[in-house]
């Protein structure tokens, strides 16, 4: 079996994962000294934000050059040395790809490649498309005439049916290809082609022939380098016929699951959501992917403490009152879940911390455009890109931890078997023995339980303890009086 249907892999937001110099900034010498920690916890691969040189308008994700490392966090040779250690401890190395817009620091941009970007004429502006992080998506150049930028306006969108940027974008894949990165995750993958006749559209976006072809080209360079290397989109489609034609054998590996993502901790709607992305991905024959947090959203700690348990970029419910202890309790269960599931999983960084987010940053502080964009009304993603604890005396940080972090840096959890990081390290290192299709067993409404091959797994839900159908080999919790507790759960087999 490819390594990428069954992969566990952890996402590293670089800038705030591990600081290598001590100027507050994570950086890939940071990267590089705390490989050890992830292949620990038992990790195939690393998903990377995007390194590239930026202006940090949208956190890096408006690229200023494809083709080098930002120098905050080291040179091209720093990332040469990251993938061969990397890949000396068994990790491969996934980069963020961002092919849907650059920076307005991009040469192109900036030399006026015009016929490279979606340019409009005219007083009025184009359409009412809106962009995603608040406002108009249209925006003036000096000249007066109008840009597409469906995120900040420091981001102009390609214009994907000109050749020259199809033509770059494969040269910028050999490029990393040649420096042994393992993968690509495509950004905003079911963005690049517009469709321009629906003026008035949310999401104004075509996945007709043109944007599969862009990706059955992908498909055919990746699949020239050894290695098993693959491309992972990024797709916020609710339609899981149009999401699965992204994943047919010749285009993508595979893809973000959102839905699980949002979903709330009920169990009636995590087992329609599981069943619904098993039944999309089935007539493709990709494999399912499972992931809780990430990047762009809150931190699922938080949000499991909360009443409304799951996840909205239209409410982020910023201030929410939040039982932290509830929270923690049922994210040690989810990620018991998570794992247990067949496909690929991500996690990332902080969770095996067992991380909260910050959502008490001074405001001046805050650098995510949806801030700024949304008239100071949605205070973003900077809360959930603080950077990690890794021991008492860390130092500066960009973005200040909380105080009482240190109780919950990797220093202080390592030794203690009852931590998060422990329960990690512990499911982590089960779940390389998961194998099979996944058979529900009923243990009741609010009990999700359910068999792969010889192993079990059961996640109680309901408000009261719960007989487990054998001998648990794991549980989020101790049980008490040989059941299962009200948010936890247990491994059997």
């Amino acid at each position: 079996m490819s390594w990428w249907r069954n992969a566990s892999i952890y996402q590293v937001y670089l800038r705030s994962f591990a600081d290598g110099n001590g100027d507050g900034v994570g950086d890939l010498a940071g990267l590089r000294a705390k490989l050890q920690h992830i292949a620990g916890l038992g990790f195939d691969a690393i998903w990377l934000n995007p390194w590239y040189p930026s202006p940090l308008a949208d956190g890096g994700y408006d690229v200023a050059d494809y083709r080098d490392i930002e120098p905050v966090f080291g040179s091209l040779a720093d990332a040469e040395k990251l993938i061969a250690d990397a890949h000396g401890l068994g990790i491969r190395i996934i980069i963020d790809l961002v092919p849907n817009h650059c920076s307005d620091q991009h040469p192109w941009f900036k030399e006026g490649l015009w016929d490279r970007f979606h340019i409009r004429e005219g007083e009025e502006i184009p359409n009412d498309w809106q962009s995603r992080f608040g406002g108009p998506a249209w925006s003036k150049l000096p000249d007066g005439r109008w840009y597409l930028h469906l995120y900040a306006a420091e981001q102009p969108d390609f214009n994907w049916e000109n050749p020259a940027v199809e033509d770059e974008f494969e040269d910028i894949l050999r490029f990393w290809l040649d420096r042994g990165v393992d993968g690509f995750r495509i950004d905003v993958a079911d963005g690049l082609v517009k469709d321009f006749s629906k003026p008035d559209a949310d999401q104004p976006y075509s996945d007709q022939d043109g944007v599969h072809e862009i990706y059955r080209e992908w498909r055919r360079i990746v699949d020239e380098y050894d290695g098993d290397r693959i491309l992972v989109g990024e797709m916020w489609l609710p339609d899981p016929v149009r999401f699965a034609r992204y994943l047919r054998p010749d285009e993508m590996h595979s893809a973000f699951n959102f839905d699980f993502l949002c979903c709330p901790w009920n169990a009636q709607e995590l087992r329609q959501v599981v069943d619904d992305t098993l039944a999309a991905h089935e007539p493709v024959g990709a494999p399912p992917t499972w992931v809780l947090s990430n990047h762009d959203v809150t931190r699922h700690v938080t949000r499991y403490g909360r009443e409304k348990t799951g996840f909205s970029f239209a409410d982020r419910q910023h201030g929410a009152p939040t039982d932290f202890e509830l929270g923690t309790r049922r994210a040690r269960a989810a990620i018991m879940l998570t794992a247990a599931l067949p496909g690929g999983v991500y996690v990332y960084q902080g969770e095996e911390l067992g991380l909260w987010e910050v959502e008490d940053l001074p405001d001046d502080l805050r650098e995510d455009p949806v801030w700024h964009r949304s008239g100071f009304t949605d205070r973003g993603r900077d809360g959930c890109r603080v950077p990690l604890p890794w021991a008492a005396d860390d130092g500066p940080s960009w973005l200040p931890q909380p105080e009482n972090w240190q109780d919950f840096s990797v220093a202080a959890q390592s030794d203690d078997p009852e931590s998060m990081l422990s329960l990690y390290r512990q499911v982590f290192a089960h779940r390389r023995a998961l194998d099979g299709d996944l058979e529900w067993l009923d243990l009741g409404a609010d009990v999700l339980a359910f068999k792969r091959g010889q192993h079990t797994c059961v996640v109680n839900l309901s408000e009261k303890a719960i007989d487990l159908p054998g001998t648990a080999t794991l549980s989020s919790v101790p049980l008490v009086n040989g059941q299962l507790p009200p948010d936890a759960a247990a491994w059997l087999g």
